[in-house]
């Protein structure tokens, strides 16, 4: 089994964002189900903290991580340091009242988890959000340290991915996760699925086609635009010459065409300040169509990233001082 759409350096993954993306509507989708079903839509306290093995991973965290950040504590029955820090982790779980999933994992059980995320030692306290693991510590933490983590995480969490956590309700039978009824297939699902499965498969040419197919008649598809932009970015990258690439844009720094170039492989490495930047300090030095092609491809670069990420936000209004 092996854990999907993860990205443990930054890179940005173009999976994870579409997930992010659909996150605050699953949730919203939810509460409003269980709200015309007379329930509350709510988890037991005790269903925050969970065991997870290999055969879960990808119910239990990678699904879960699209309505909640899962923060995973790696952890053996023999490590002394695991015994202070697991029950520290649990009770603030309780606490945050769902704004957070704890997952534990025994790593003596669960070897290939721990192969994977690349836990050098234990205790080792990562998270996952919206498809995206990251690292938040390893080894002993004190409280205040542990505090300020989680509090950075769940603030990414609502203000990157719409992860505003889970309702939690007291008196909800432990075990009981709310049943939520499936979406109806929308007009333009199976070309949407076409278009992902064409991407999984490198088929970066069909994709396109296929989101261009789904915005022709449903051109304020919010989906389709953002599938289009994420292929057209991996399309346009897959047979550059990275080194070439930059050693151009450094050569010419004026030169529109250059930057561009550079800048997709900035956003593609995970660099998204560096690709807006870049841009933006090209703006200023070009004119006429040069610098409305720079500007257009940012625009680009800004759906890829999502309207909701705050560093979209700073962007946009670093392009309109520089545009005026």
């Amino acid at each position: 089994m092996q854990p999907r759409n993860m990205s443990m350096s930054g890179v940005v993954d173009l999976a994870a964002v579409k997930a992010a993306q659909e996150a605050k509507a699953k949730a919203e989708q939810a509460r409003a189900e269980a709200a015309r079903h007379g329930g509350t839509g709510a988890v037991s306290p005790a269903d925050l903290v969970i065991d997870v093995d290999e055969a879960g991973f990808e119910s239990e965290v990678l699904q879960r991580s699209t309505e909640v950040p899962v923060v995973i504590d790696f952890w053996a029955e023999w490590c002394e340091p695991c015994k202070q820090l697991s029950p520290v982790l649990e009770r603030l779980a309780v606490e945050y009242n769902g704004r957070f999933l704890l997952a534990k994992i025994d790593v003596d059980a669960n070897q290939m988890l721990m192969q994977q995320f690349g836990v050098q030692g234990i205790p080792a306290v990562f998270a996952v959000v919206a498809g995206q693991a990251l690292p938040l510590f390893q080894g002993a933490a004190g409280e205040a340290q542990i505090r300020q983590t989680l509090d950075q995480l769940v603030q990414v969490a609502e203000e990157r991915f719409g992860l505003t956590g889970i309702a939690v309700d007291p008196e909800a039978e432990p075990g009981a996760r709310p049943d939520v009824a499936e979406r109806p297939a929308g007009p333009h699902d199976a070309a949407l699925e076409a278009a992902v499965l064409a991407l999984d498969a490198g088929d970066l040419a069909g994709a396109v086609q296929a989101y261009k197919n789904v915005l022709g008649e449903d051109p304020g598809n919010t989906e389709a635009k953002l599938g289009l932009a994420q292929a057209e970015l991996l399309q346009r990258v897959q047979d550059a010459d990275p080194q070439k690439v930059r050693q151009e844009a450094a050569d010419q720094p004026g030169d529109a065409r250059a930057q561009i170039a550079a800048a997709d492989l900035d956003l593609v490495g995970g660099h998204v300040e560096d690709a807006f930047g870049r841009l933006i300090d090209t703006v200023r030095v070009t004119a006429g169509e040069e610098r409305d092609a720079v500007r257009v491809r940012l625009l680009e670069l800004f759906e890829v990233v999502g309207a909701d990420d705050p560093r979209v936000a700073a962007a946009r209004r670093a392009l309109a001082r520089a545009l005026f």
